[in-house]
């Protein structure tokens, strides 16, 4: 499509499992030197292709082990693909794992400046925009505290409040939103609408399903590594809802 974003097209992932059962990185290391382990193939993602359009937000849903979190490190260039190509034109943020990029020893705000610079922005930047990071992450009291000694619902509003400081092209979510209390999930869901309305794309992986009809406009539903449906929102969920209840 002439307006996507991201251009995924016919991707695998394949990770190579030990099928020995080793007790320490000792052993692993002497097993793989004298050629004693034995590795099975485990495709996590199987030939997927999809467009991500400019301006859309867009919702991966599925089970525990569908192969959503691989698809978004692939799509971040985390990782690179087995098999098949993903373009993406524009600056991406992602936000994949909690608490990815913060360092426990250090304080909240040492981590606010930490994590800026992971993320690529200028220290001059961090330093106007803090105040901003802190009032939307809800943590003036504990700005100067560990963040060893934050809740994950902590974690989750920092991060977030430090990788939507600035618009980017692509903002990519993984089930961050999730452990936040519910009026944060909504003051997010807020900043992402604004994000929208300003150009940005956005991809986001999440079990809340309510989330997903709220905010995204098309769906794409994996199932053990392949694409099972891609559409609409409103065409996809519901079907989305209806296998799981099949299946308890």
């Amino acid at each position: 499509m002439s307006n996507a974003v991201i251009s995924v097209r016919d991707v695998s992932m394949d990770f190579n499992m030990t099928k020995e059962k080793v007790d320490n990185l000792k052993e692993y290391f002497i097993k793989l030197v004298k050629q004693q382990l034995r590795f099975e193939k485990f495709t996590a993602v199987s030939h997927v292709s999809f467009d991500v359009l400019r301006g859309e937000v867009f919702g991966i849903v599925g089970l525990n082990g569908s192969g959503k979190s691989t698809m978004l490190k692939i799509i971040s260039g985390i990782l690179k693909p087995t098999l098949g190509s993903v373009e993406v034109k524009g600056t991406i943020s992602p936000l994949i794992e909690l608490g990815a990029g913060f360092d426990p020893e250090l304080t909240a705000r040492e981590n606010v400046f930490l994590n800026g610079s992971v993320l690529g922005f200028p220290r001059s930047l961090i330093k106007e925009k803090y105040k901003e990071i802190i009032d939307f992450a809800e943590l003036h009291e504990f700005q100067d505290v560990a963040i060893k000694n934050f809740s994950s619902g902590m974690y989750a509003r920092l991060g977030f409040s430090i990788a939507t400081l600035v618009r980017p092209d692509i903002l990519i979510v993984d089930e961050i939103l999730s452990v936040g209390d519910f009026l944060f999930q909504r003051k997010c869901e807020e900043r992402i609408r604004d994000m929208m309305s300003g150009g940005t794309t956005v991809i986001l992986v999440t079990h809340d399903i309510d989330q997903i009809q709220r905010l995204c406009s098309r769906v794409a539903w994996l199932e053990k590594g392949k694409l099972r449906e891609l559409g609409a929102t409103a065409q996809i969920c519901p079907k989305y809802i209806a296998a799981g209840s099949e299946g308890n």
